[in-house]
């Protein structure tokens, strides 16, 4: 079975299991489904690296709420750098960015945030130093595609990723359900072995103080 066809039958399962309730679970109070997310109170962001994980991305954008799963098609995923140097990155290693590529496919979260969190998450991609670039993209999706924000590496080199932030990549990859194959995919990434602190230290001190 080809890429697009397992992508269309796990969206339909996906579909199909959504409740009307989990649903607005993850709505904010008055809103009524897709109409209200493109509001001009509102925009919804494709995360595909490091921010599939809830508790990475609210460290600074705490407006991010689940909105759906999806997938770019004829995009790849790649780990690297925009620099031929790593410098300090508190990743240690290379981080995600997509490339156009024919029949491949990028999986993600869409998340829903508010627009007073655009800055803090062009930020935190470093938009204004030149690191990656904002573009807009349709996702495909269960309710069909969605026009979202997302991110590409300028001047990109390849690095193979830390085991931390390969860590982080696949926790939000089973956190928000993505297809077993695609995170058996990311699993299977080669890392560079770097075994010292990184920013996965500071997301896991959340979740220890919210579990006290």
């Amino acid at each position: 079975m080809s890429p697009l066809h397992r992508g269309v039958c796990f969206l339909l399962s996906y579909m199909l299991l959504s409740s009307s309730s989990s649903r607005a679970a993850v709505e904010p109070e008055g809103s009524s489904g897709g109409a209200s997310s493109n509001s001009s109170d509102y925009f919804l962001y494709f995360a595909y690296g490091s921010n599939l994980l809830r508790e990475r991305l609210v460290l600074r954008n705490p407006s991010a709420t689940f909105f759906t799963v999806g997938y770019l098609q004829n995009y790849t995923l790649q780990f690297g750098y925009w620099s031929n140097s790593l410098q300090a990155i508190g990743w240690h290693g290379g981080v995600a960015s997509i490339q156009q590529r024919g029949a491949e496919e990028v999986w993600g979260v869409v998340w829903r945030m508010r627009r007073d969190n655009l800055q803090t998450l062009d930020d935190q991609e470093g938009v204004q130093e030149g690191a990656y670039m904002p573009l807009e993209v349709n996702v495909t999706t269960a309710e069909g595609d969605t026009l979202c924000r997302t991110y590409k590496m300028n001047h990109f080199h390849p690095y193979l990723p830390s085991p931390p932030y390969k860590q982080v990549v696949c926790l939000g990859a089973r956190q928000n359900g993505l297809p077993l194959d695609y995170i058996h995919k990311l699993e299977a990434v080669e890392t560079n072995g770097y075994k010292g602190p990184s920013i996965l230290d500071d997301i896991e001190g959340i979740g220890e103080n919210r579990r006290e």
